[in-house]
């Protein structure tokens, strides 16, 4: 078998969903990585790291462009990964978007084996074509930090009774990341929390939020009592999860009306005080939620 025929019968693994076969093809010691297997992986760590790609596409195919031998023992391959993302991917829900990726593979082989591959592909283009946003910005300057925020909103127009609190600090990536599996459970189960109006989360570096809005502060607490949010709690308290943490629950003193601008003449009314309609005569239009 020559080197270009071991290439290919990795690249078949790939396409025929098998990790354990993927591993196959390594000698030991072999060495994997690309943009987003953050680092080398040898071993085992290959095959999951398969898995994991072929659980979030499970329709992952590779169309290879060319393989040709670049030296005695190195092989190197162009190739377009597709796929629809329609399972949890990087500790992430399934965004449905589909991705038509060109990457290419540089690799090294030793007796029949893949002693290294190389990959490379463009992360943003990846990001891009799975509907997320891309922002480059600083972790911190100064005193200010940057992160990312998530917002869920019912359409709800009440005005909230109460607002609650809540922050932890994890003490790795591999923390925060479990922290985002809580979070995600959570949310799945506040639209059915009796008195449930909204959510706003933020991730930073060190901390993580989350920010409800609640028709009561009764309603608030009730979040605490069972499901994922008790199991992370638990989770903090046996040692864990985070380094610290705060709850709190605040109790509205004053919230202002929701003020909108009309669309006939540009003037900004005070919806409830108007009863809905500008001093011009027209119709406002329907005021956002408070949360």
């Amino acid at each position: 078998m020559n080197n270009i025929d071991v290439a290919n019968q990795y690249f078949d693994a790939w396409n025929n969903h098998d990790s354990n076969a993927i591993v196959a093809t390594f000698a030991d010691g072999g060495t994997y990585s690309d943009p987003a297997s953050g680092g080398e992986l040898t071993g085992p760590a290959i095959g999951g790291y398969a898995s994991g790609l072929f659980a979030g596409f499970p329709d992952l195919s590779f169309d290879i462009v060319s393989v040709a031998s670049t030296g005695e023992d190195s092989v190197s391959a162009q190739w377009v990964m597709k796929g629809t993302n329609s399972g949890d991917f990087a500790g992430g829900p399934p965004t449905g978007g589909s991705i038509t990726l060109p990457g290419a593979d540089f690799i090294t082989i030793e007796d029949g084996k893949m002693k290294s591959v190389q990959g490379y592909f463009d992360q943003r283009t990846l990001v891009e074509q799975l509907g997320l946003q891309v922002i480059v910005q600083p972790y911190q300057m100064g005193p200010v930090q940057w992160g990312s925020a998530v917002r869920m909103n019912l359409g709800n127009p009440a005005k909230p009774g109460a607002i609650s609190l809540t922050w932890i600090a994890p003490r790795s990536e591999e923390e925060g990341n479990k922290i985002r599996d809580f979070t995600q459970k959570i949310i799945q189960e506040l639209p059915k929390a009796p008195g449930f109006l909204g959510l706003v989360t933020a991730s930073l570096r060190d901390k993580m939020f989350s920010i409800t809005a609640w028709d009561s502060a009764d309603d608030a607490a009730k979040l605490t009592q069972d499901g994922p949010h008790k199991e992370a709690m638990s989770e903090f308290f046996s040692g864990n999860l985070g380094s610290a943490a705060s709850t709190s629950v605040w109790v509205q003193e004053r919230i202002n009306a929701v003020w909108v601008r009309c669309g006939s003449c540009d003037q900004i009314s005070s919806y409830d005080r108007d009863e809905g309609r500008c001093q011009c005569g027209e119709a406002l239009p329907d005021p956002p939620p408070y949360w």
